[in-house]
């Protein structure tokens, strides 16, 4: 469950922007359905879906892009080899931040209890990493770490109820490595249920590629496709079925390769595929003499594509509590299916295990009080130095039943695109 995320010098962001998945308790509305209680006492309760509106190049997909950077970095960290740079992206257009660390903090519940995890990277190394836990609601720091750049050296602290070989993983640790990540693969049992949390985030973000393979793995069983052609269905596309086959790799000629390709990579490549086999994925349709008609993926929309691949990790995140980030959802999908699977978050009969969505949209046709709280809506925007500016719809404390996409394109409350005029 996460409460808040916050971010430093990352991107197009420059000054620390926080955003919070904490119920508003001002806003009294869509409890039972768009809230949910943590079932840790003193905990505000969480809402299930937030989603951020703004001008294109506003930072949005950025925001995202940070969340995704902090856990990538958490679970693959360890691997990184002696002097192996961080693909940190500090803010660029200011010459005193190009030269600062980014910073990415997380304030989130797993198994009951509270955690406040963060660190700061520079491109060479981890400049701070710190870790506070609040069991039964009371503060412990376990481990922190700091970078003495004077000094050249790290200066560590660990709290007395963080135990276990902390000295080995203390030496373990490479200095462009995260200290919970290499304590992890060195079996820390005390710091799984933090590494477990990251392992929760999901993302399906701008420039990526669909990938087909969850929702095709979710295909290898009948009860899994039956799922599968249900959530496909909500789009009214008149699937009857799902055919998902292996395919063989045909024998590949050294001849149709380019001349400038050298042979030693030719034979990897041949080498390689040899003997593999490809999915070949086809949705069934009825005819209307009631004949079943096979269409291979590539014939459909690109609508039913991408819906087919969101489908595995949308059934996923409310299978198993997960945070789905998601770029540009309205892409591609009619606004009342947007709209019906954003309500699928908020069932709580069906989103019973309190998966969190957080998504990026141009949609203002779901800018509505009937689907969100005033409190789950956030907006984006750049200030004159070009930095990205956070903030959520509450700050303008909009009345009750107030028209929310009227006064979002009336520019009430910012975060619109400024459009000049061409003239020839």
């Amino acid at each position: 469950m996460l409460l808040e995320f916050n971010v430093t010098n990352y991107r197009s962001i420059r000054e620390t922007q926080i955003l919070r998945m904490t119920a508003s308790g001002y806003y009294k509305g869509l409890e039972e359905t768009n809230c949910f209680d943590t079932q840790v006492s003193g905990l505000p309760k969480l809402l299930r879906t937030v989603v951020l509106y703004g001008p294109n190049a506003a930072g949005k997909s950025n925001l995202l892009r940070a969340l995704h950077f902090m856990q990538m970095f958490v679970l693959r960290s360890h691997a990184h080899q002696e002097g192996q740079g961080i693909n940190a992206a500090p803010f660029a257009l200011n010459g005193r931040t190009q030269a600062e660390p980014s910073e990415f903090e997380v304030f989130f519940v797993q198994d009951r209890v509270r955690y406040q995890y963060g660190f700061a990277v520079s491109r060479m190394r981890v400049t701070r990493e710190w870790l506070l836990a609040f069991p039964e609601g009371k503060v412990q720091r376990w481990f922190e770490r700091n970078y003495d750049a004077g000094a050249d050296r790290e200066q560590w602290y660990f709290g007395s109820r963080f135990t276990g070989r902390r000295r080995l993983w203390q030496e373990a640790t490479r200095k462009n490595a995260l200290f919970l990540s290499t304590a992890i693969q060195l079996n820390n049992e005390q710091l799984k249920p933090v590494f477990a949390w990251f392992q929760k985030l999901e993302a399906i973000l701008p420039g990526a590629q669909i990938n087909l393979q969850f929702s095709m793995d979710q295909c290898a069983s009948d009860e899994g496709k039956e799922r599968i052609m249900k959530f496909m269905n909500l789009a009214d596309i008149g699937i009857a079925g799902i055919e998902v086959r292996k395919v063989p790799i045909p024998p590949l000629n050294p001849e149709k390769f380019s001349p400038d390709i050298p042979e030693p990579l030719k034979e990897l490549v041949m080498r390689n595929l040899q003997g593999k086999e490809i999915p070949d994925i086809r949705f069934l349709h009825k005819s209307n003499a009631g004949e079943t008609v096979l269409f291979p993926l590539s014939d459909e929309s690109d609508g039913t594509r991408k819906l087919f691949s969101y489908a595995g990790p949308w059934l996923d995140m409310l299978a198993r509590g997960k945070i789905l980030l998601f770029d540009e959802i309205d892409t591609s999908l009619h606004p009342l299916l947007v709209r019906y699977l954003i309500g699928l978050v908020q069932n709580p009969v069906i989103n019973r295990n309190h998966a969190q969505l957080i998504v990026t949209t141009h949609d203002t046709s779901i800018l509505d009080t009937d689907l969100f709280r005033r409190d789950q809506i956030w907006f984006m925007e750049k200030d004159r130095e070009q930095a990205s500016r956070l903030y959520p719809l509450s700050d303008f404390k909009p009345r009750k039943g107030e028209a929310l996409e009227k006064g979002y394109l009336n520019g009430r409350y910012g975060a619109l695109p400024f459009i000049g005029e061409l003239r020839f």
